[in-house]
């Protein structure tokens, strides 16, 4: 068994950092989302969905896609990369 490839696994998390005191959590096959306002949950839950059967359309799954596809990816559903702060 040493030999044996492991199967890669790979999820999705999503914190929303607004808060209006209510406590949300949402849980997918592949998608683990905290916090939030209801209107940051509810997008965020969105974009989880979106990016998901985007993979599914593509044959993908978030354990097989590249990086440069995931990008392509959350680009469409529209998520934009954190520029870094300097």
């Amino acid at each position: 068994m040493a030999n044996a490839k492991k199967k890669r696994k790979a999820a999705l998390l999503g914190l929303g950092l607004d808060s209006d005191g209510h406590k949300r959590i949402t849980t997918g096959e592949n998608f683990a989302l905290v916090g939030g306002t209801q209107e940051t949950h509810e997008q965020m839950t969105e974009k989880a969905i979106k990016i998901n059967e985007k993979l599914k359309a593509r044959g993908k799954q978030l354990e097989t896609v590249t990086r440069e596809e995931f990008d392509d990816i959350a680009h469409e559903v529209g998520l934009k990369k954190a520029k870094p702060r300097q």
